[in-house]
């Protein structure tokens, strides 16, 4: 299995997809143990690049994810294998669910779980945002632009591609900045 890197992929993907509750933003941290340090396809900063490129595209953040990172690690095959992967669980599950849905949403175990899965859920995205935080936040340019995009998103509820375009435009704006400073200290 070692050798076959689209079989990693899937089952990769597959494990993340079903042992993982609370939607995309719960399996970042899964995702980035698995393919930062498990398996060491993507460095932090390339999985925060991929991050970003999945945010910025429609459809789910963890299905863009295991679609980039597939990408990255067996092409277009490694693409589709691992998207298949990551939404073959959550699928097949649902395809259950909705069988025999009136019966599972009246019955009061399920009810109590999901009552617990929802604080545990939201423990996950906190432990992403922090583990990813600590990254981006390294500079005080970091500090003081993701106060400004939370304060844009929190407060004033901006959405998400405006907020990633106006990132998109700072990166650019102070790159161009500190590049002009760096000629200048060339020039004689």
């Amino acid at each position: 299995m070692k050798n076959n890197k689209y079989l990693q992929l899937f089952i990769t993907f597959f494990k993340i997809g079903a042992t993982t509750f609370g939607g995309g933003y719960a399996m970042l941290p899964i995702i980035r143990r698995e393919v930062v340090t498990g398996h060491g396809w993507l460095e932090d900063e390339e999985f925060l690049d991929a991050l970003a490129v999945a945010q910025s595209l429609p459809g789910a953040v963890a299905v863009n994810t295991a679609i980039f990172i597939g990408h990255k690690v067996g092409g277009i095959s490694g693409a589709v294998v691992a998207m298949l992967g990551a939404v073959l669980p959550s699928f097949i599950v649902i395809l259950a669910i909705a069988m025999f849905f009136a019966r599972f949403t009246e019955n009061r175990f399920v009810a109590a779980a999901f009552s617990g899965i929802r604080p545990a859920v939201a423990a996950l995205i906190a432990a992403a945002v922090f583990k990813l935080g600590k990254t981006v936040f390294k500079k005080r340019q970091g500090v003081i632009l993701g106060g400004i995009f939370f304060i844009l998103a929190a407060v004033f509820k901006l959405h998400a591609m405006l907020l990633i375009a106006a990132g998109a435009a700072a990166g650019l704006l102070l790159h161009s900045r500190t590049g002009r400073k760096a000629n200048k200290g060339d020039t004689p």
